[in-house]
C-alpha cells in the first residue's frame, strides 16, 4: 500500500469509492433510505475537489488502484475517511489516520458514523455527543468525537 497526496484526477474515483463504501460497509448500521440520503451518487466533483485541495488530503492505493482516502482541515477536523469495502480491516484507515493526525497542531475532531465509532474509540477518540444530522430530509445518527493531544 502506498499513501500519497491527493491529485485532482483522483476525485472521480474517490466519489465512486465513497458511494460504494457507504452502501456496503455502513449497510449494517443504517437503513437503505439513510444510505441513499448519505450517498446519493450525485457528488459535486468541483466542490469536492475544491474541498480536498483546501485540506490535507491523502489517498491510499495498491497496485495503482485507489483503496482509501481521508482529509483533515488545518484546525484538526477529520472530515472524510473512507476505505474500499474489499480492503476493510487491513490497516488502510489506520495508516491514513496516522498521517492525517500528524498534521494537526491540537486536538482532532470528527463526526463518526455508527460504523466508524469503534475504530475511532480504539484510536483514543472520545464521544463528545451523539447527534442526528439531516441529509435530504432523512435523519442519520453520528457521533462528534475528539482525540486530545
Amino acid at each position: 500500500m502506498r499513501i500519497r497526496p491527493y491529485c485532482p484526477s483522483d476525485c472521480g474515483a474517490m466519489a465512486e469509492l465513497f458511494y460504494n463504501t457507504v452502501h456496503t460497509v455502513n449497510a449494517a448500521d443504517y437503513t437503505p433510505r439513510q444510505l441513499d440520503a448519505w450517498a446519493d451518487g450525485q457528488v459535486d466533483l468541483t466542490a469536492w475537489d475544491r474541498s480536498f485541495r483546501a485540506h490535507c488530503t491523502l489517498v491510499a492505493e495498491e497496485s495503482g488502484v485507489l483503496i482509501g482516502f481521508g482529509d483533515i482541515t488545518a484546525d484538526g477536523y477529520l472530515d472524510r475517511l473512507y476505505v474500499h469495502h474489499l480492503h476493510q480491516r487491513q490497516g488502510v484507515a489506520a495508516a491514513l489516520c496516522d498521517r492525517l493526525e500528524e498534521t494537526a497542531k491540537g486536538p482532532v475532531t470528527t463526526h463518526a458514523s455508527i460504523t466508524a465509532r469503534p475504530f475511532f474509540e480504539k484510536r483514543g477518540y472520545r464521544v463528545v455527543k451523539k447527534q442526528q444530522v439531516e441529509r435530504h430530509g432523512i435523519l442519520l445518527t453520528n457521533f462528534v468525537m475528539k482525540k486530545p493531544r
